[in-house]
């Protein structure tokens, strides 16, 4: 294998950059003024409370860690069935995925009571110490992710050096770290989902619907908890999450071109380190859309929506352009080809982005049906959200599965001919499409951070009095970002099934990989006719014959059942626990109006610090089924099914879940933005009956877009993760 050549470098100082300007940001936001005393106050109870829950989930956490990094050690060290640098690759992916969802749940919790102050002063200071606190999110995952991926590189390079084969052993040996990066996203999206939906149903469902007090208003007991769950769930689990998609995209393409271009080391090499450097270059533009960010006060919705766009699409054009010339420049085979792929994985993200915000923002015809819906009350909201939900899919399946055979057709040339070659570079194709999607993750994450940060403002602004005019700016910011949060969690479910879809190609070069190595320890494979099968020269193609993996193997229908099934029992668990645990804080919240005299008056402090324990527990306990189900199925199909089993596994997974994924978070963020469009005064304004019918949708739709939703993205691609992992497992169960 050729030495590290000097262009990529340019990966770990572009990481290294963006973590300077994530410090930068975070330092020029800890100089903004927090306010008057009694927001300071507020900000410091909500800061407490996120990372008190933090310390108990990462508790958590640790410990399945250990128990998954012992049994990696045993499979590798003592069954020999594995890499022996998975279980530290495993450890290093969870802990850089956890670090990053700490840091941005840390500038979170100072940056909302500085963005309510900043709105004292005008919308426009309001939305700029909002967005680039939401920018040191984006900054720290794509500097961290990047500066995991280049280490493992560089170490894993030197170790392997001049051995046969050595880069498809360095990239497939790095996808395990993935599997780190995943399983604390799991645990930090259900875990922070729960939390935080458990304390928003409580909040409204009370606050809201039967007492008839304002959103975030200081008398609700639940109100803390709530803006607690904001960041743990939106801000922490987001970062985690999209730290695991970011990472995934880049080391499944890495491990497709090492196949792809397996008889050439030199192009090889090339394949390899592209998407790297195009992740390295979107750290750049990134940086130049942020600073393109900023309105006018007395902007409207659609101002303030061509605000965070002007950015945004700024970087993704700019992105596109460099990705030609990078490829130009690396001098890869068909490099226009693989290019128009980048585009065509931008275009899509852009595509699906702009169908999110029609089917959620409030300025367009579907919500405005459903806040329109509330006329004749809670139940044809909820079913006008539900139609309006699965009718959104449309645009992203269509979009998703355009990109994914514009992409294959011209990574391979527009080969139709099905050999191992086309097929290989196809897949490199559709991996590099994810990549370019995820390119200008620095600010398309900014953006969603963004949201849960203006949502504190508003509470923050409500709890502190500080007047309506102020009040209006930050419900304009919080309504802009429950539409850019919708819009992010519909681009990270798109990236999601790109990057799956690479990994589902990875998961045969890893079994490949794993029965050379059964091979070397002296097993034989003996194919349907009784020939001997030799893995080592054996193509994609040779491996689907061998496996038999075609829809007339029951195998692999079974196993593309169960993948669908997954999809929809995780749901339903986490839908569940959401629903248990806000029973628990819907009693809680009554039992405080009732037994504390004095609250709803004015007189009484709430018991604040009971809500926020009752969410803590709840998400502890209930996180633990839902995440531990994702690891155990694939591996209990592996070693029943077999491979056949698992790649209908992973393909009926990767179909539903996605689709359910975009019903979900579509639907829930219309329910959010029709609650919002009634609140600013239209059919009856707060506190009519039109109001408490969308409180009600809103608050189905919480699960919807904030825990279930969201977490299928991480579960389909956890799932790919796990069979990767677990590939010299299945092969040993043969």
């Amino acid at each position: 294998m050729a030495s590290i050549p000097y262009v990529f470098w340019l990966v770990p100082f572009a990481s290294v950059v963006a973590l300077l300007m994530a410090w930068h940001f975070f330092r020029s936001m800890m100089k903004t003024d927090e306010g008057t005393p009694r927001m300071r106050e507020i900000a410091s109870h909500v800061r407490k409370g996120a990372m008190a829950y933090l310390s108990q989930q990462y508790k958590v956490v640790l410990i399945v860690f250990i128990v998954l990094a012992l049994l990696f050690a045993f499979m590798a060290y003592g069954l020999h069935v594995q890499n022996p640098w998975v279980p530290f690759a495993f450890l290093t992916g969870g802990f850089f995925s956890g670090l990053s969802g700490f840091f941005g749940m840390k500038t979170a919790t100072y940056a909302s009571g500085r963005t309510a102050n900043a709105a004292r002063e005008g919308l426009d200071r309001g939305l700029r110490v909002a967005f680039r606190s939401g920018a040191v999110m984006g900054l720290v995952v794509v500097g961290l992710g990047l500066l995991d991926i280049a280490l493992w590189f560089i170490i894993l390079t030197v170790f392997y050096q001049g051995e046969h084969a050595a880069l498809i052993t360095v990239t497939t040996t790095m996808l395990t770290f993935g599997m780190g990066a995943s399983t604390q996203a799991l645990f930090a999206r259900v875990g922070g989902g729960i939390y935080t939906k458990a304390a928003d149903v409580g909040a409204d469902l009370v606050g809201k619907v039967e007492a008839n007090i304002p959103e975030d208003d200081p008398r609700n007991p639940a109100t803390i908890a709530d803006n607690v769950g904001d960041n743990v769930g939106d801000v922490a689990g987001m970062g985690a999450d999209l730290y695991e998609s970011y990472c995934g995209s880049i080391l499944s393409t890495a491990a497709l071109g090492a196949t792809a271009f397996a008889l050439d080391s030199e192009m090889q090499l090339k394949a390899v380190i592209a998407p790297m450097i195009i992740a390295a270059v979107g750290i750049f533009l990134s940086l130049f859309g942020i600073f393109l960010v900023r309105t006018r006060d007395g902007a409207t919705m659609r101002d303030l929506l061509h605000a965070l766009g002007r950015g945004t699409n700024t970087a993704a054009v700019l992105i596109a352009i460099a990705s030609f010339v990078i490829l130009y420049l690396l001098g890869l085979d068909n490099w226009w080809g693989v290019g128009l792929s980048v585009l065509s994985g931008l275009v899509a993200g852009v595509i699906i982005g702009q169908a999110t915000e029609y089917y959620t923002s409030q300025s367009y015809r579907p919500t405005q049906q459903i806040a329109e819906a509330s006329k004749t009350g809670a139940a044809t909201v909820i079913i006008k959200g539900i139609g309006t939900g699965m009718i959104s899919t449309c645009i992203p399946v269509v979009t998703i599965s355009v990109a994914i055979i514009l992409s294959y057709l011209c990574a391979n040339g527009f080969d139709m001919s099905m050999s191992a070659s086309s097929i290989s570079r196809g897949l490199y194709g559709i991996g590099i499409a994810a990549v370019g999607m995820l390119s200008t993750l620095g600010i398309t994450l900014a953006t969603d951070a963004y949201g849960p940060i203006a949502d504190n403002a508003g509470g923050n602004a409500e709890m502190s009095e500080l007047g309506e005019e102020v009040r209006r700016r930050t419900d304009e910011l919080d309504a802009l970002g429950n539409t850019t949060a919708a819009t992010g969690k519909g681009f990270a479910i798109g990236s999601a099934a790109l990057t799956a879809l690479a990994l589902l190609a990875s998961y045969v070069e890893e079994i490949k990989i794993a029965m050379m190595r059964a091979v070397n320890e002296g097993e034989q494979f003996v194919d349907a006719a009784g020939h001997l099968f030799n893995p080592a020269t054996a193509d994609v193609t040779q491996f689907m014959q061998y496996f038999e993996v075609t829809l007339m193997n029951p195998r692999v229908l079974v196993g593309a059942f169960l993948g669908a099934m997954a999809a929809f029992l995780f749901c339903g668990l986490t839908m569940g626990a959401v629903g248990r645990a806000a029973e628990t804080m819907v009693e809680e919240v009554r039992r405080q109006f009732r037994e504390i005299k004095g609250i709803l008056e004015g007189k009484a402090t709430p018991d604040y610090g009971r809500c926020v324990e009752i969410s803590t527990r709840s998400a502890q306990h209930e996180m633990i089924l839902p995440s531990l189900l994702a690891i155990l199925i694939p591996i209990i199909v592996g070693m029943v099914l077999g491979v056949a089993g698992v790649m209908g596994l992973l393909a009926g997974g990767l179909a539903a879940g996605f689709t359910l994924a975009v019903f979900m978070a579509n639907a829930g963020g219309a329910w959010d933005n029709a609650k919002k469009m009634v609140e600013e005064g239209h059919f009856g304004g707060k506190g009519s009956e039109c109001h408490k019918a969308t409180v009600v949708g809103d608050t189905v739709g919480d699960p919807f877009k904030d825990t279930s939703g969201p977490s299928l993205n991480i579960l389909i691609k956890l799932m790919s993760m796990v069979s990767i992992v677990m590939a010299g497992l299945t092969v040993a169960c043969m």
